[in-house]
C-alpha cells in the first residue's frame, strides 16, 4: 500500500478549517445532482450510502436528503467540518485503501478523493473496499478528476469570503513532472486572511493518480465488479470527466 495521501501542514490537515471558503457546498449542487441521478436509476433501489474519501462533506450536505449516508475520511479536520452540515450523517475516520466498517450497503460513493490513488495498488485497495461494503446487486460511483487520455496540464483558483472577516484566494496548477508515471502534481497557493485583516500564504503540493480507462476498467472488474463508464453532465466550462460505475453481482 501506498504512503501518506496528504500532508498535515496542508489543506486536509491544519488548513481544514478553512475548506468551507476553499470550496463551498454550493459549487456541489450540479455534481450532487448528476450523482443522485446514478444511485436513484440504479435497481434494485439504492437507500444507504457509503462515501469514501467524503472530504468536508459538501456532496453528503446535498445527497443526504434523498439517502442514508455514511461517511469514511482519513482527514480528522474534515471530518469535523462534515460533521457541522451532516449532524445526522454517521462519520467514520478511515483510509479507503483499508478501511471495513463490518457492514454493508446499497452503493458507494468515492468523488475526486479517489484522485489520490497514485499507484496501480492503491487504485485496487481503494476498489477492494468499495466491492467489501457493497450488497449483492449493489453500485459504486468512483468520480476520479483525470484519467490519463483526457489529462491536459491546467491551473484553477478560486475562494471566497466569510461573515468574520476571513476569507481565502487560492491559484492550482496541475502539471505533469513525468508523462511515464501514474502521477501528476497539484500545486496550491492559498492566501488566507484572518478576521483582523492579516494575510499570510501557503504553498501546499498534492500528488494525484493518473490512470488510463482501460486500466480503471482492469482495476474493478479485477476486484469484481461488473464495469460500465458514462460521461459526466455538467454545464461548466471543461472536459466532462468519465465516471466508472461497478456492480456487484
Amino acid at each position: 500500500m501506498g504512503g501518506p495521501l496528504w500532508d498535515d501542514a496542508g489543506m486536509y490537515g491544519e488548513l481544514a478549517a478553512w475548506w468551507p471558503l476553499i470550496s463551498p457546498p454550493e459549487e456541489y449542487i450540479e455534481e450532487a445532482a448528476f450523482v443522485a441521478g446514478l444511485l436513484a436509476a440504479h435497481d434494485p433501489p439504492v437507500a444507504e450510502v457509503l462515501e469514501l474519501g467524503s472530504g468536508g462533506g459538501h456532496n453528503a450536505v446535498h445527497l443526504s436528503s434523498r439517502f442514508a449516508m455514511t461517511l469514511v475520511d482519513l482527514s480528522p479536520g474534515m471530518l469535523a467540518q462534515s460533521r457541522l452540515i451532516n449532524p445526522d450523517c454517521a462519520h467514520h475516520l478511515g483510509d479507503m485503501r483499508s478501511v471495513r466498517l463490518g457492514r454493508t450497503f446499497d452503493a458507494v460513493f468515492v468523488h475526486d478523493a479517489v484522485s489520490y490513488m497514485v499507484t496501480p495498488e492503491d487504485l485496487r485497495a481503494a476498489a477492494d473496499t468499495a466491492f467489501a461494503h457493497l450488497r449483492p446487486g449493489g453500485l459504486a460511483v468512483f468520480l476520479p478528476d483525470e484519467t490519463a487520455e483526457r489529462f491536459a496540464p491546467s491551473t484553477d483558483h478560486g475562494g471566497i469570503d466569510a461573515p468574520d472577516g476571513r476569507g481565502v484566494r487560492y491559484l492550482c496548477w496541475t502539471w505533469d513532472p513525468d508523462p511515464t508515471d501514474t502521477e501528476v502534481v497539484g500545486d496550491y497557493v492559498f492566501a488566507l486572511r484572518d478576521p483582523g485583516g492579516v494575510v499570510r500564504t501557503v504553498h501546499d503540493r498534492h500528488r494525484w493518480g493518473l490512470h488510463a480507462r482501460d486500466a480503471w476498467i482492469g482495476t474493478l472488474r479485477d476486484a469484481g465488479f461488473e464495469v460500465r463508464v458514462e460521461e459526466e453532465v455538467t454545464t461548466e466550462e471543461r472536459t466532462p470527466r468519465e465516471v466508472f460505475l461497478g456492480r456487484r453481482p
